[in-house]
C-alpha cells in the first residue's frame, strides 16, 4: 500500500526493533489517515530536496515506541513524524538548514546528528531544534547548528 507516490506503508511501519522482539506495528486507522498527512509532507520535503529519501523511522505503535526509549509523547506514536535522511542532497545538517530556510510547513524539525526528524503534526509551529546526546540522555537546544 502506498502512503503517497514515493512512500509505502511497509517503509513506514518497518522496524527491526518490533521484528526482533515480536511486537505489532500496525497503525490503526486514525493513525494511518495521519501517515498520509505527513506522507504528504514528505513529498513535499523530497521534492524540495530534489533527492530520494531514506526512512529510517516514522510510525512506533506506543509498545515499540517504549521498547526503544522514546517520547511518550512524541508524535512517532500518532504517524506524524519522520527520521530519514537523504544522502543524495546531502549531510543532515544540510538537510534541516535548507528545510528551515524553505517554505515547508511542519511542527518539529530536528537536527538529530546522523538524521533528521520531521513532524508534520497539525499544530505546524516551524520549531527547529539540535539533539544532543551525552550518557544515553538527549537534551535538545533551540535552533539549528
Amino acid at each position: 500500500m502506498n502512503l503517497s507516490a514515493h512512500f509505502t506503508l511497509a517503509e513506514a511501519i518497518h522496524s527491526e526493533t518490533a521484528t526482533r522482539k515480536g511486537i505489532d506495528n500496525t497503525p490503526p486507522p486514525e493513525v494511518l489517515a495521519n501517515m498520509g498527512e505527513a506522507a504528504d509532507g514528505m513529498e513535499e520535503v523530497r521534492a524540495f530536496l530534489d533527492a530520494p529519501i531514506h526512512v529510517s523511522s516514522w510510525y512506533r505503535s506506543p509498545k515499540l515506541n517504549a521498547a526503544i526509549g522514546g517520547s511518550p509523547t512524541g508524535a512517532h506514536p500518532e504517524g506524524w513524524a519522520i527520521d530519514f535522511t537523504a544522502p543524495k542532497f546531502g549531510t543532515p545538517l544540510e538537510i534541516c538548514k535548507a528545510i528551515l530556510n524553505s517554505d515547508i510547513k511542519y511542527d518539529q524539525l530536528i537536527y538529530e546528528g546522523t538524521w533528521v526528524h520531521i513532524s508534520f503534526a497539525p499544530a505546524t509551529r516551524q520549531m527547529a531544534l539540535s539533539a544532543t546526546f551525552l550518557g544515553g540522555r538527549v537534551t535538545y537546544s533551540q535552533g539549528i547548528a
